[in-house]
């Protein structure tokens, strides 16, 4: 049920339940994620004997942390990357170097306190999403837990991925279709934790990334650390091309529809298809193995139309050779441009303009060109290599070159 339906009362209790995890009740809750798997059998993470040993924890959303993990491996083999994530069932099943299942993420001190000695030992420790890295130890406090870290010896930085701290106000202030102005969300936890996590990432004096440009309005002293794809992974190398005169092949694949406006979108999709102008496909609960396979068989990928940004599924999405479609905010097409030096190649719609957009390319003579030009920019912009200098340049080794001997680009 939608949150904003209860009483402010029954809201409250819920709040202040949810931000006392080792009170009597906070425990309960705990158990309801599950029983800790039988104590000892989870293992915890290893590094290999490298003389910098990074790791990144503990959420892994849409597998970036694995990835990132082996694009600094690749940027130098000084390094050994590892990532950590919870185990959620229902989930997209990313890949992981260590999964671990939300009930002995939670509920099992003795994995906690042996993920946290073998955290101990890397050399350099990156928090994602203002989670804590060891589940429930030392009160499930993130502040706690890094400064713990720390007093060892480790260099703490902090990622941010999305919502974690994106603040609504300032979003809703910025862009007139921000998905915080829909009815599924309740705005005043939103806007509490991502006003905490903010607090939490500026007070601690750590270098802080984020995977999206956008989230630099949010965190203006941090580094954009891009999300990053598998080109060859995504390559549709046996694409097949659509016929002269035939539908457009359009997708749109929402994690969740609120977020990426599909109810905005869904009455101009349903009346092109039924002029027999475009395919649509709604994709739901497809895991990310299958994915490739979707995007091989799609001319057009809807992205987001609530954000104004773009994230990891558009990357993947031109990475295979469609052509990715969203709402973009200015200030995230200049980062990008700042950063790079490129254009982004996601052709800009919102849900007043996207069916002239998608007449545009029905009758379009050739999208080979917009199509190349997207693939191209996942290689250069988003294949790991921009986000693991990011982190070793800002962060891991500031004065490190590169292993050539030459100095950093």
């Amino acid at each position: 049920m939608n949150r904003n339906a209860y009483p402010s009362w029954m809201n409250a209790l819920i709040d202040r339940i949810a931000d006392a995890p080792m009170s009597p009740i906070g425990r309960i809750a705990a158990r309801r994620l599950g029983r800790s798997a039988p104590r000892g059998s989870i293992p915890t993470t290893a590094f290999d004997d490298r003389p910098i040993r990074v790791l990144i924890a503990p959420v892994n959303y849409s597998g970036q942390g694995i990835v990132w993990a082996r694009a600094l491996e690749a940027l130098d083999p000084g390094i050994s990357a590892r990532n950590m994530a919870m185990e959620v069932p229902g989930g997209f099943s990313f890949d992981a170097d260590l999964l671990v299942p939300v009930g002995t993420y939670h509920n099992d001190p003795d994995w906690q306190r042996r993920q946290f000695a073998a955290a101990a030992s890397a050399t350099h420790v990156l928090i994602e999403a203002e989670e804590p890295p060891f589940g429930r130890l030392m009160g499930r406090s993130v502040a706690a837990q890094a400064r713990a870290l720390q007093e060892r010896g480790v260099n703490v930085a902090f990622l941010a991925h999305g919502t974690d701290i994106r603040l609504p106000s300032r979003h809703i202030a910025g862009n007139p279709l921000s998905y915080y102005d829909d009815p599924a969300v309740y705005l005043p936890r939103a806007e509490q934790l991502a006003a905490r996590n903010i607090a939490l990432v500026t007070g601690s004096g750590r270098p802080a990334f984020v995977s999206t440009p956008d989230l630099l309005v949010d965190l203006p002293g941090a580094r954009w650390c891009p999300v990053a794809v598998d080109p060859e992974r995504w390559a549709a190398q046996d694409r097949i091309e659509r016929a002269p005169g035939a539908p457009l092949r359009v997708v749109h694949a929402p994690s969740v529809a609120a977020y990426k406006g599909t109810d905005m979108i869904l009455p101009t999709l349903e009346r092109l298809r039924d002029e027999g102008l475009i395919e649509f496909r709604l994709v739901r609960g497809v895991p990310s193995r299958d994915m490739p396979a979707v995007f091989a068989e799609a001319d057009v990928m809807l992205d987001q139309f609530r954000a104004g940004s773009y994230g990891v599924a558009a990357c993947e999405a031109l990475a295979a050779g469609c052509l990715a479609v969203g709402q973009v905010s200015p200030q995230v097409r200049s980062a990008v441009r700042e950063e790079t030096g490129r254009e982004l190649p996601v052709l800009e719609a919102d849900p007043d303009s996207l069916e002239t957009l998608l007449r545009g390319l029905a009758t379009a003579q050739d999208l080979t060109p917009a199509r190349a030009r997207g693939v191209e920019f996942v290689r250069a912009v988003h294949d790991g290599r921009l986000a693991a200098r990011a982190l070793r340049d800002h962060w891991i080794a500031p004065d490190r070159k590169d292993p050539a001997g030459a100095p950093r680009s």
